[in-house]
């Protein structure tokens, strides 16, 4: 089987398995909690994507890495990171949903971005070297994520429960 089809199952697979992860066990973890309670864990998981600093150091990546996905994926990532860390950290002031809409759109937007970035780029699974592990293992968690996050916020604008009514 050809690397880049290798890859291509890779993140695939892992869609699968945190989708399954997610159904059974982040989801009914976080369901039940407040707003605030449930955003929590699943930001701090998200000030993990400093990581994508990686795709800057030589040696852990591939010195032929296309560098429109060099620096849209790690530059990107900092800022989610930043973003996530601001928004945990006024979670419960005025600011916390902005903060909350502005990461979310910016995250998901940023991971979906990298993967049109290294398709568009020519990027081959060799290039990642070490860094291998974040679009093959991370970044569909972080995706799948994103995507329990906007739940959330989808479920805030809905809801009239005491739960949701603030943060």
């Amino acid at each position: 089987m050809q690397p880049i089809a290798l890859f291509g199952l890779s993140v695939a697979l892992s869609f699968v398995a945190w989708g399954l992860v997610a159904a059974y066990a982040i989801w009914p973890a976080l369901r039940d909690r407040t707003f605030a309670d449930a955003m929590r864990p699943l930001l701090i998981l998200h000030s993990f994507r400093f990581v994508g600093l990686s795709f800057l150091i030589p040696g852990v990546v591939s010195g032929d890495l296309p560098a429109n996905f060099t620096f849209d994926a790690a530059y990107g990532d900092i800022a989610a990171t930043l973003l996530a860390l601001a928004a945990l950290a006024s979670l419960r002031t005025s600011l916390g949903i902005p903060l909350l809409w502005i990461f979310n759109v910016w995250g998901a937007a940023d991971l979906i971005n990298a993967f049109y970035q290294g398709n568009a780029g020519g990027l081959s699974p060799g290039h990642l070297g070490a860094a291998y592990f974040i679009p093959t293992v991370f970044v569909p968690l972080a995706l799948i994520t994103h995507g329990l996050m906007f739940r959330l916020l989808l479920r805030r604008l809905h809801r009239h429960d005491a739960r949701y009514a603030t943060l």
